[in-house]
């Protein structure tokens, strides 16, 4: 239920209990697999979100009436195996939705807000006077790129991807994208330049990465790219750790020569002593990208909706494309 009250507004949480006959999770801790597929029989949907266990084939062995799977919440991918989707969703024609426009509302504003703080040495101006009681520390670079007169790199035009494409509009900058699917037709409505990774490292002040995890992507940037970065560049990765070689990183790092702002480690959490933690031109935070009110409010209105619109025969606009599911994040 914490979930619940964490993504729907009061108003949309009223409109699911008037529309619909909902049973609430009710438990101080998220249902286990098993849990699941005792209760699961007899039930139309299913509102599943973070924390939400794997659904297994006992579930959907016990699934009699399901017809529609709204995940509040991001990728399906850690709770549907193919497996499953091919046994059981895909013949059954069961409706799976979930919510990442919603989130990438937040994901993208914090991204903004990590290649400004690092391009403008926020942090270390902001330390610098808490630590040093310096008003301006003359060994903080004065002479920074700004986005403004620069060109960004965005890896991956994923829905958080377009969104942070979204918010560089108004930007006088040169915006490169690298995502072998992103149709040309497509790429030239966002007003971007597709390139090669190569070029987009090389060529880039600013790379922002929005790749989602797959076997495709693992490692996806390594030590070769990394090394084509520009002295001073600004690396950002709001999407999954496991996307960028992290000794690599931590090598090109420890150099001192490009500024980093990872909200995504490999681990996660990074342990204590990984030496990403202590580098000045290194910012970590814990994965909270994608917090903020406005976006995941949204989730809770997005799931309501596609609920509506499911049971009224209406397409539901967020239904996740399951031919894609090998690139899905």
């Amino acid at each position: 239920m914490d979930h619940v009250k964490y993504v729907f507004t009061e108003p949309a949480l009223n409109a699911l209990k008037q529309k619909f006959d909902v049973e609430f999770n009710n438990f101080s801790r998220d249902y286990t697999s098993d849990e699941v597929a005792a209760r699961i029989k007899g039930f139309d949907a299913l509102i599943s979100g973070w924390g939400s266990p794997v659904l297994t084939a006992k579930v959907f062995e016990n699934a009699d009436n399901l017809g529609i799977i709204a995940h509040s919440a991001g990728s399906i991918k850690h709770m549907l195996s193919d497996d499953v989707v091919q046994r059981f969703i895909v013949p059954r024609k069961i409706c799976i939705c979930n919510a990442p426009g919603a989130i990438a509302y937040n994901v993208a504003e914090t991204t903004l807000g990590l290649l400004i703080m690092m391009s403008h040495r926020l942090i270390d101006y902001a330390e610098s006077i808490r630590e040093k009681a310096l008003w301006r520390d003359p060994g903080i670079p004065r002479e920074v790129k700004t986005i403004n007169g620069s060109t960004v790199g965005v890896v991956g035009a994923s829905t958080v991807g377009k969104e942070v494409i979204r918010l560089l509009q108004p930007f006088d900058a040169r915006i490169l994208v690298f995502d072998p699917y992103l149709p040309d037709m497509e790429a030239k409505k966002l007003c971007v330049k597709k390139t090669s990774l190569e070029d987009l490292f090389s060529q880039s002040d600013f790379v922002t990465v929005h790749a989602p995890l797959t076997d495709e992507t693992y490692h996806l940037i390594d030590e070769h790219l990394l090394k084509l970065l520009r002295d001073g560049a600004v690396l950002v990765n709001t999407s999954r750790g496991k996307v960028v070689d992290q000794e690599a990183l931590l090598e090109e790092a420890e150099t001192g020569r490009i500024l980093v702002a990872l909200d995504v480690t490999d681990p996660e959490p990074l342990p204590p002593e990984s030496p990403l933690r202590g580098l000045r031109n290194v910012v970590v935070t814990p994965h909270i990208a994608g917090m903020g009110e406005y976006g995941i409010k949204k989730v809770g209105e997005v799931t309501l909706q596609a609920l509506v619109d499911f049971f009224a025969g209406r397409k539901v606009k967020n239904e996740v494309n399951l031919e894609k599911y090998e690139i899905l994040g």
